[in-house]
């Protein structure tokens, strides 16, 4: 009897589900409807049109849909700049623009500008409103400079790992009398102030935002797309990206071109600031044998033409952070001479240390800043001058090879304060080879042992062409990959190549890191990605499927940082941010290929200064009586108040003199693993969160930081999991969702979900290198055929768990229409490829 009754009560319930579902679709297609026609009726008062700043509901981010019908009056190329006074707490905008009457007649208009900005919840607030009057001959071009707009603390913008992208929208509208509306113009603005010298301590050049030093760690920028099929899409991926490995630059190479302005738009969103170089190069003006067009280029008019018109189109980014002349070149004489002083600063910007007056105050003949071409950034006449590499010109940049992971860290690895380039290799997953590859380019390169000692690696001719750069140096470098055994087939030989790629990309950034102020004040790496499938230098590959390498800058770049100096074996400390650090530990652990945990110490009550790197204590187990030829080592940097880890950093590691053959045998172990997974899932867009837990039995009970109560990183806002439910710990079933959850979720089309997966094993030990990849599940696919949905953001990626260890990650994609996503977990020890969702 209580049976029926269930039923029927269920029966009852999706009856009425159904009914509601269908009474609010009505509703929604009437309103719709009405505002459809609300749309039309705002977009297109009268005769004119405009830009529309609307913002996607999925991401967060604005956007500008243009809806344009020409009037007499166009807007062209308004000028944006704010200028800061007592503390960044008074903030004036400086606004100026052209206007161009194409009538036959002089018209009479009102020129309006309005700021707003965006409160909690995707409220908008108008912070500004003006209107000025203006008549304009008929066929004159006339320029316009508002009264600054005052603002006092207001939202500031700041670089990626140092606060949040604060944007306001700006929006400038004519309206003719007798027309209407006849032009519109939209940017969204963010308030900053970027200054930029010669350090006196290291020789480097050095920046501060906001009055801030921010200590660089970024990457080279070749080019979108090769073939040029540069999309907004892409752009954000590409942008997000270099979010995700906590780079706070990105240097446009000067053989490349200056990118569609959606690059800079998602610059601005994500926090990357902008090194900008003008269209000249070394590898092809000035240099070579013979010398190749040392005066070019050929039309130095239209040379300056493009960069007048490249800076108007530019300089309203807040990521946006200085111009430089050319790559490892000067421009010619009159080209550079022109740009100097386009490009000079505004008085206002020459000073590093503001009076407190106002713009008015500092000189009664001094222009408005926003009547300048720019004025607000430096211009660097080359890559290699004024503060970069020897800052002469001479070719002190690079190098571009493998190199030992301990030498980043030595005094004599590099000598001069800022490195714009630094390279080394780049080999993707073997599955994006087999994509892009025919078979012959599958296979792996030979490896020649020359009389030194020293292989030499032979790649087949297709790498050769794909730029392959080798995991040895013969005479300096011993092959890297070779210390792990020798590779079998290319799945062999390229994931040996992701764990090379993970240490070498992390001790080179960490290494930079540890001497940061002290002998540096940034890097940069050749190069961050490639415009085409090559097979050097990149943190993803042309398809966006990220190596190793990009996890290890995400780790050693992270705003605070716990590392270790492979050249002192000092545990260090790094802290990037403006305020110290404060009741903080650390706790460092080693384990062996055994599962056991030899040496354990917790270092208590730390304090680290703001803006410093601080050696804390040695890592002493090699010296120990008998260590282990092959080990790990964890470290956590946590608080003290709730034992929540602030940094972790995970290494795998060798005696002097040694190598990694021991963990070939360590494959074969099957350490078990529970995954628990949510899922939210709205239209193609998928977000879940993994919880990867380690099932060893924990060796010591005094581990202190078994919860892992991992501290938001700054960044991982950026994955909006908001919406999904919590894990239960206490009780994996997921719940029986109320009547109204149900409504919403068959109407909104959003679902979410808790699965739990086992992957057994009877060893105890290290889950060693774990990383997820996302496939199309589709019964169409061809044995061997390339299934991965691209791109994916990972909170982490290629991680290691010790005995008791839970590691959340995050991961977020959209699928094709008509997929189903599966998400599979590999690793040094997991080769099959578990299917855990």
């Amino acid at each position: 009897m209580e049976t029926r009754r269930s039923c029927q009560r269920g029966c009852f319930e999706d009856i009425l589900l159904m009914l509601l579902i269908f009474y609010i679709l009505m509703v929604r297609t009437c309103l719709l409807f009405w505002f459809t026609l609300q749309i039309i009726l705002v977009q297109f008062p009268q005769k004119g049109g405009r830009v529309v700043i609307m913002r996607d509901r999925n991401t967060g981010i604005w956007d500008e849909v243009s809806i344009s019908i020409t009037g007499p009056v166009k807007i062209i190329d308004p000028h944006l700049v704010s200028t800061f006074f007592d503390g960044y707490k008074r903030v004036y905008l400086h606004t100026t623009t052209e206007l161009e009457n194409k009538s036959s007649s002089v018209v009479e208009c009102d020129l309006n500008i309005q700021v707003t900005s965006e409160l909690e919840g995707g409220v908008c607030i108008v912070e500004h409103l003006q209107t000025q009057q203006l008549s304009i001959p008929s066929g004159k071009r006339v320029q316009h400079t508002f009264p600054q707009l005052f603002f006092y603390k207001p939202n500031l913008w700041w670089p990626n790992g140092m606060g949040k992208q604060a944007l306001y929208n700006v929006t400038i509208t004519v309206d003719v009398k007798g027309h209407g509306e006849s032009d519109s113009w939209s940017h969204m603005y963010g308030f900053r102030k970027i200054e930029s010298y010669i350090d006196s301590a290291t020789g480097g050049r050095l920046f501060k935002v906001n009055g801030q030093p921010i200590f660089i760690r970024g990457g080279n920028w070749i080019l979108s797309d090769g073939l040029l099929r540069l999309s907004k899409k892409r752009y954000k991926t590409d942008i997000k990206f270099h979010a995700d490995m906590n780079f706070n630059m990105i240097r446009c190479w000067g053989g490349g071109l200056a990118e569609r302005p959606e690059f800079y738009h998602y610059c601005d969103i994500y926090g990357l600031l902008v090194w900008q170089e003008f269209w000249i190069t070394g590898d092809v003006d000035g240099r070579g044998v013979p010398v190749s067009n040392p005066n070019g280029p050929l039309d130095h008019d239209l040379f300056m033409l493009c960069a007048r018109d490249t800076v108007k189109l530019l300089r309203n980014h807040p990521s946006l952070a200085l111009w430089v002349g050319g790559n490892e070149q000067v421009p010619p004489p009159d080209i550079n001479n022109a740009l100097k002083d386009e490009l000079k600063l505004h008085p206002y910007f020459e000073s590093l240390h503001n009076t407190g007056k106002s713009v008015q105050e500092l000189s009664a003949s001094v222009k408005d800043p926003s009547n300048y071409l720019d004025g607000t950034r430096i211009y660097i006449q080359g890559s290699m001058w004024d503060g970069f590499a020897n800052g002469k010109g001479d070719f002190t940049d690079g190098p571009y090879e493998i190199q030992y992971p301990e030498s980043f860290f030595k005094d004599d690895f590099y000598n001069y304060g800022f490195n714009p380039e630094v390279g080394s290799v780049g080999v993707p997953v073997a599955a994006t080879i087999k994509a892009t590859m025919p078979p012959e380019g599958w296979k792996i390169p030979l490896f020649k042992k020359l009389p030194d000692g020293y292989v030499e690696e032979v790649p087949n001719p297709i790498w050769e062409y794909h730029k392959y750069i080798p995991y040895s140096k013969p005479g300096k470098v011993h092959n890297q990959i070779l210390l792990y055994g020798t590779p079998t087939d290319l799945n062999d030989f390229c994931l040996k190549a992701q764990l090379v790629n993970y240490i070498q990309y992390r001790a080179l950034l960490e290494g930079w890191t540890s001497r940061m102020w002290s002998k540096y004040t940034g890097v940069l790496i050749w190069k961050t990605q490639n415009p085409w499938t090559g097979l050097r230098g990149q943190f993803y590959d042309h398809l966006h499927d990220q190596t190793a390498g990009f996890y290890g800058c995400r780790s050693a770049a992270e705003p605070v940082h716990v590392q270790l100096n492979l050249a002192t074996y000092f545990i260090e400390v790094v802290n990037t941010l403006s305020e110290q650090l404060s009741d903080v530990a650390i706790e460092a652990s080693v384990w062996d290929l055994e599962g056991t945990c030899p040496y354990y110490v917790v270092h208590e009550k730390l304090s680290v200064p703001s803006k410093k790197t601080v050696p804390i204590l040695e890592m002493k187990y090699p010296k120990s009586k008998n260590p282990k030829p092959v080990y790990f080592l964890l470290l956590k940097l946590y608080k003290m108040s709730d034992y929540g880890v602030i940094s972790r950093n995970f290494y795998w590691l060798h005696l002097p003199g040694g190598d990694y053959k021991l963990l070939e045998p360590y494959r074969k172990k099957r350490v078990p693993l529970k995954i628990r997974s949510t899922t939210f899932i709205k239209g193609s867009t998928y977000e879940m969160e993994m919880h990867v837990e380690n099932k060893s039995k924990k060796p010591d009970s005094k581990s202190l930081t078994y919860k892992n109560n991992f501290v938001t990183r700054i960044g991982d806002g950026d994955f909006d999991m908001a919406s999904v439910e919590p894990v239960n710990s206490a009780a994996e079933e997921k719940q029986e969702a109320s009547l109204f959850q149900r409504i919403y979720r068959r109407f909104s089309g959003e679902t979410d979900d808790l699965q739990v997966s086992e992957i057994n094993g009877s060893d105890e030990g290290v889950a060693f290198f774990l990383y997820f990849s996302v496939h199309a599940s589709e019964p169409g696919h061809k044995e061997g055929e390339d299934t991965r949905i691209l791109p994916v953001h990972y909170s982490d990626n290629y991680f290691s768990l010790v005995p008791g260890e839970v590691m959340p990650i995050k991961i977020s994609f959209e699928v094709p229409p008509g997929v189903t996503p599966r998400i599979r977990l590999h690793g040094w020890n997991y080769h099959s490829g578990h299917k855990v969702y």
